[in-house]
């Protein structure tokens, strides 16, 4: 049975937390919930055990499966979206305990050691003594962040109000084949203006940024239970094996075994 979430106060709560370096943090969310935007005095590792969140900022938005996790930076302003129900296991670290673990918020790949960590951390009791079993695990943790792989499941939004128009639209009909020559007309620019305007806003062309958006978009659609043929069709893909192939060649896996619980 899913514990009622508590509210999120943010940075509030993050007081009872900053006598330890490290803290951990569980709760279990339904389908659905949505975490209203906050922000905190630590960084933060938020995991899931169970479920796909999607964390947005005002920069853009990550999608996060099970076996992945996402580091937030102290002080970035986030909300969180549970597709389907979450169990969220997150650390919350310090700043001066964490000053050469990540400068940055990014998606991680979360190792079997390091989930089991997070596990155990969810046991410890606050204020924990260094030194003693529970310090000695929140070091290893430490030492374990800092050897985290990060993950491409980062959409980076255009600021661009002509791209913002265009990446709204697309996300919206991600199965639209439109070529970068017809959004163009649609907007009145030449074709080159807008994919130099994607590469400045977000790093990405035009075709790199709509395959992102379709592949983050169909993990949601595969932690709701959707069927890889319905997410292919959905999502613009001729086939069910195209879209199979680009997944695997985008995170090393197939649909399948990407959204399997640990």
């Amino acid at each position: 049975m899913l514990r009622q979430p508590e509210p999120h106060l943010g940075a509030l709560r993050d007081n009872k937390l900053e006598k330890s370096p490290v803290a951990g943090r569980s709760t279990d969310y339904p389908a659905g919930w949505h975490i209203k935007p906050h922000a905190h005095s630590t960084h933060q590792l938020v995991y899931a055990v169970r479920g796909v969140m999607v964390v947005r900022t005002a920069a853009g938005r990550w999608v996060v499966p099970p076996t992945r996790a996402i580091w937030i930076q102290a002080g970035m302003v986030h909300d969180i979206r549970c597709v389907g129900e979450v169990h969220m296991r997150s650390l919350m670290v310090t700043s001066n305990a964490a000053p050469k673990v990540m400068d940055k918020t990014q998606a991680v790949a979360i190792s079997p050691l390091l989930r089991e960590l997070i596990r155990a951390a969810m046991e410890v009791r606050q204020p924990y003594v260094p030194g003693t079993r529970d310090g000695r695990l929140m070091r290893l943790i430490l030492d374990e962040l800092r050897a985290l792989p990060v993950l491409p499941l980062y959409l980076q939004l255009p600021t661009d109000p002509r791209m913002v128009w265009v990446a709204e639209s697309l996300q919206r009909n991600l199965d639209d084949r439109s070529t970068i020559g017809a959004w163009a007309r649609r907007i009145s620019i030449d074709a080159k203006t807008v994919q130099r305007l994607f590469v400045k806003d977000t790093g990405m062309t035009f075709g790199q940024w709509r395959q992102q958006a379709r592949l983050l978009r169909a993990l949601e659609l595969l932690a709701s239970g959707e069927k890889v043929i319905d997410v292919a069709l959905a999502l613009g893909y001729e086939s069910p094996s195209a879209f199979s192939t680009m997944f695997r060649k985008h995170f090393g896996q197939t649909p399948s075994q990407f959204c399997t619980e640990p």
